[in-house]
């Protein structure tokens, strides 16, 4: 009874295959949407330069797209991150990733430490670009609101400071 609960207990972590294959799945499909978006973003600018259809204020929504995208992307590789990451913890080693001179060190997870340090850093990207696209939108009529995009940028710089002092100690 003992030998037979162990073994369903050992064997239960193969659940993490479905946080494994979802990551994978809603990583392909930001990056398919990001690409998408960027392809459609680049048939507009062509129209305009080149057939002179006009698209007003067309600058400020092409920074935005672009912003987005890299948001997008940098979600996608936090999912990628993860799943790899849940995989060779809970499942195997990825054999070929070890192996292989060209793979990244960010894609070889060993603890849980070491993912929950490689997706903080991603995470970290994410909200400085989510407040880089924010700034877009910021009007400056306001003494306050300078003092406040001021405050916004030292916590962001900090927090990257920071973010890079850390990881120069491993």
């Amino acid at each position: 009874m003992k030998s037979f609960f162990e073994s369903m207990l050992w064997n239960s972590r193969y659940v993490v295959m479905l946080a494994v294959v979802s990551s994978i799945v809603g990583m392909l499909l930001l990056f398919l949407l990001s690409a998408a978006d960027m392809a459609h973003l680049a048939i507009d600018y062509i129209e305009m330069t080149f057939f002179g259809k006009d698209y007003p204020d067309f600058h400020t929504r092409a920074v935005s797209h672009i912003i987005t995208a890299v948001d997008d992307f940098l979600l996608a590789t936090v999912l990628l991150i993860f799943a790899l990451g849940l995989y060779e913890l809970f499942i195997d080693k990825i054999e070929i990733a070890h192996g292989d001179k060209s793979s990244s060190n960010i894609l070889v997870i060993n603890t849980l430490d070491d993912l929950k340090d490689r997706l903080g850093k991603v995470i970290l990207m994410i909200l400085i670009v989510a407040f880089f696209k924010n700034v877009l939108h910021v009007t400056f009529d306001d003494p306050l609101n300078i003092l406040y995009m001021g405050a916004g940028i030292l916590m962001v710089s900090l927090a990257s400071y920071f973010s890079h002092k850390s990881s120069a100690k491993h």
